[in-house]
C-alpha cells in the first residue's frame, strides 16, 4: 500500500510538473496594455535590426562576365555521378578495402 501511495504521488507530482511546462509553453498573446507598451520600444529595436548582418540587401554586383551557364554545371554534376556509380559497381565487382577508400577522378570531391 506505501509503494502504491508513493507511486501515486509522484505520478501526481510528475503531471503537476508537465501541466506547468506545458502552460509556459502555451502562453497566449500578451494583454492590450502589453501589445502598447512594446510598440512603443520596437522602433528602436527595429532601427537597430536593420543594419545588414551576413546575408546583407547590399549583395556586390555580380559580374556577368564570370557567371558559369547552366548547362556547363549540369554536365558538371552528370559526370561526377556517372563517375561515382562506375567507382560503385566496381567496388561491387571486386569489393576490397583498397577499392573502397580509393579517390575518385571527379573533380566534384567533397
Amino acid at each position: 500500500m506505501e509503494m502504491f501511495l508513493m507511486a501515486l504521488c509522484l505520478s501526481l507530482f510528475g503531471v503537476a510538473a508537465s501541466a506547468l511546462a506545458f502552460g509556459a509553453a502555451t502562453r497566449g498573446e500578451p494583454a492590450p496594455r502589453e501589445r502598447e507598451a512594446g510598440l512603443k520600444t520596437a522602433p528602436a529595436l527595429k532601427a537597430a535590426l536593420s543594419t545588414p548582418r551576413f546575408f546583407g540587401e547590399d549583395l556586390a554586383p555580380v559580374d556577368m562576365e564570370r557567371r558559369v551557364p547552366l548547362e556547363v554545371l549540369l554536365l558538371q554534376i552528370e559526370r561526377h555521378i556517372r563517375l561515382e556509380q562506375a567507382a560503385a559497381e566496381s567496388f561491387l565487382h571486386d569489393p576490397s578495402p583498397e577499392s573502397l577508400h580509393s579517390r575518385t577522378m571527379s573533380p566534384l570531391v567533397h
